[in-house]
């Protein structure tokens, strides 16, 4: 199965990247399934139900969320609607929505996508995810109910994130985390046959502060005073994350590439024939 995950997806910039360029990639690259972070879509700040609507109608079949899940109140309602949204599993016991659910990608083939929050300089003490995703990967092996799985990390320490990957390293197909805009250049399959990358990094414009027009958080660091909000940068985005192949019988990881296509980075992703 041919997989593409999108990190975090910012403002106006990153919608209209998404909204212009991933049915074309699903086309050239033969996407069999394609999951998208959303949680900075609109404003930088959460997600709408518009914008989660833009960008499921432009080619993306599941959206993650992450720690600005409700930021947008009008989620609050429409996660319990669309099935196709997926906030972290160790948010909050009363939080509307699912945190783990499997989908069908083409040919039938199943998919589990989880997502779930780090504890490690995060702002508010979320759940243990080690055991929250425990849960939901005995529930759901590869070779078993599942073709393949996704794991979204999303949390600020990397070494949190490695550590999530190792350990749930030969029971997904891929984990990747998210939340800190900026991508990481350990893209790679673990021993036992995970994908994995730290962080997708953004899709949204990098020139800027983690995609942020720079105006604001350079006046935050040099003053150390704030005079306005924070504003989503709006030049051309960089669409960052990984490209994944798997095994459709074991859902090990077979080839992963990382994705920066548009903008300012310099580009990458799959080039040449399948492995």
């Amino acid at each position: 199965m041919k997989i593409l995950f999108l990190g975090d997806v910012v403002g106006r910039s990153g919608r209209t990247a998404i909204i212009e360029q991933l049915a074309k990639l699903r086309e050239d690259w033969k996407l069999d399934f394609v999951v998208v972070n959303g949680e900075n879509a609109s404003n930088g700040a959460g997600l709408t139900s518009a914008h989660a609507k833009a960008l499921l109608d432009a080619g993306a079949d599941v959206l993650t969320l992450g720690d600005h899940s409700f930021d947008q109140k009008d989620m609050i309602q429409f996660c319990e609607a669309e099935p196709r949204i997926i906030r972290p599993l160790n948010f909050s016991k009363s939080a509307p929505g699912k945190g783990a659910k499997v989908f069908e990608a083409s040919r039938g083939r199943k998919v589990l996508v989880a997502q779930a929050l780090g504890q490690v300089f995060m702002k508010r003490p979320f759940d243990d995810p080690f055991s929250a995703l425990e849960t939901v990967l005995k529930a759901h092996p590869m070779g078993g109910n599942v073709n393949a799985s996704l794991i979204d990390i999303h949390c600020e320490a990397t070494s949190e994130k490695m550590a999530v990957g190792h350990f749930c390293d030969g029971r997904a197909s891929i984990v990747v985390g998210t939340h800190t805009h900026v991508p990481t250049s350990d893209t790679m399959i673990l021993p036992g046959g995970t994908a994995f990358q730290s962080d997708a990094g953004m899709c949204g414009d990098y020139n800027s502060v983690i995609g942020m027009d720079k105006a604001e958080p350079l006046r935050r660091f040099i003053t150390g005073m704030p005079k306005g909000r924070f504003e989503p940068a709006n030049g051309e985005a960089t669409l960052s994350g990984i490209y994944v192949e798997t095994d459709d019988r074991t859902g090990k990881a077979t080839r992963v590439e990382a994705v920066r296509q548009g903008g300012r980075l310099s580009q990458q992703g799959p080039a040449g024939p399948s492995s």
